[in-house]
């Protein structure tokens, strides 16, 4: 069974190879997964520009502020020194406080020194401020955690600064803030924090509709299960329950709330999972011909989301009346069908996560649903278990497989920065 399943896999890897070489990831213009990539052309930041462009201490930027680190504090030992000769650290206290950080903080300055050193041969990067034992900086300052760092070119040539933050965007600080003349501002999710765990889910209280009559709960699903979904047309239509992209039994997470009251619905989800949002303009009642996916944390009240009519026959455009954030403990689960959509709770949303396009999104999916369905009829009894594995915990594999790929072919901004959670490198 595990030489198998290791097969299987390995072809499915090769069959994704074969298709990016010979077509490429292209949905309209832009480059595609097959074309060499090409250095990207860097805007620099202007002066008091902050990326992503949210509050700093908020989830989709660096979260919450979890407490002040002292040298006896039990947290301490969550810092590691970086002795990088290629970063030259003021240490004005001469305590060697500046060169203390997170292991996250540490692996973003570090790449971000050797980005400075090809973009200005001769020049280091210099790090001003990092961790603070002394109070310097404003109450609840990330710098207190070691979780931030000033910075500027060992030059010290304010011209290079905007230019400066645009690296440390691309080496991927969770934020960062061209603060002030003198230095820019960079800060990362703390290590083990709701905000760096979000990824892209639904709670295991959510519940979904099946072909059969009734709800379960999306924790609950299993291979053979057909659970109300939607076509592109927003044609409603039961479509085959696949595999969990992602599960985490029993987590804490940090869930957006979507409410709408006519039809009243009520919809958690995390921060990158996509949802079908109607355009203002469309007065249409019923379909989603002209839907957007948006990520959770970019829905507004005033929005239209599709919600399951009274009858549940068809899908009306329902308007969100609020949204807040909820921490839950039921679980997180990333339900995938074969349609790529889903009802959850009676609100219609995507099956995917990270990246802003349901389409593009769906398209690279479509191996992994082809030899899924090739296994399910050559062995019956397995349902293509052996390529979905929906009872394995963790985020599937080929998830993490697409994510990677993603990540070399797409700009960092097209990704959300809670989409997956990854190791440090």
């Amino acid at each position: 069974m595990d030489e198998m399943l290791l097969l299987t896999r390995i072809l499915l890897v090769g069959f994704i190879c074969a298709l990016l070489v010979s077509s490429g990831l292209t949905c309209g213009p832009g480059r595609g997964i097959g074309k060499r990539r090409h250095p990207k052309k860097l805007t620099p930041l202007a002066y008091k520009q902050f990326i992503p462009n949210v509050a700093e201490k908020t989830l989709g930027a660096s979260g919450r502020y979890e407490g002040k680190i002292t040298r006896n504090s039990e947290r301490f030992k969550e810092l590691t020194p970086n002795y990088n000769p290629d970063i030259i650290f003021k240490d004005e206290e001469n305590t060697g406080a500046d060169r203390l950080m997170t292991q996250r903080c540490k692996d973003k300055l570090n790449a971000l020194a050797i980005s400075v050193m090809n973009q200005w041969p001769g020049v280091k990067l210099r790090v001003t401020e990092g961790w603070d034992e002394d109070g310097h900086h404003s109450e609840e300052s990330l710098h207190y955690e070691g979780r931030a760092v000033d910075i500027t070119t060992s030059d010290r040539d304010r011209s290079k600064y905007g230019m400066l933050a645009r690296l440390a965007v691309e080496a991927g600080f969770d934020w960062v803030y061209y603060e002030s003349k003198a230095h820019i501002h960079c800060s990362v999710k703390a290590e083990n924090s709701v905000a760096a765990k979000s990824g892209g889910c639904f709670p295991g209280s959510a519940t979904v509709h099946l072909e059969q009559g009734g709800t379960k709960l999306v924790k609950d699903l299993s291979p053979g299960d057909r659970v109300l979904a939607a076509d592109a047309e927003g044609r409603l239509l039961y479509s085959d329950f696949l595999t969990f992209l992602d599960r985490e039994d029993g987590s804490h997470k940090l869930f957006y709330v979507i409410e709408t009251r006519q039809p009243r619905a009520r919809l958690l989800l995390t921060a990158a999972h996509l949802l079908f949002v109607a355009p203002q303009h469309n007065q249409s009642q019923e379909g989603t011909p002209s839907s957007q996916a948006l990520f959770a944390s970019r829905v507004r009240p005033g929005q239209r989301v599709y919600v399951l009519g009274e009858g549940g026959r068809q899908l009306l455009p329902a308007a969100v009346h609020s949204v807040s954030l909820r921490e839950e403990a039921s679980g997180a689960y990333a339900p995938l069908t074969a349609q790529g959509t889903i009802l959850i709770n009676r609100v219609l949303a995507s099956c995917y996560a990270v990246i802003e396009e349901h389409s593009w999104a769906h398209w690279a999916f479509a191996p992994f649903r082809l030899l899924q369905g090739m296994l399910a009829a050559l062995c019956p009894s397995t349902g293509g278990a052996l390529v979905g594995a929906p009872a394995s915990p963790g985020i599937h594999w080929y998830s993490r497989l697409l994510y990677r790929i993603g990540s070399w072919v797409l700009d960092s901004d097209s990704l959300h920065p809670l989409g997956m959670v990854v190791p440090s490198s």
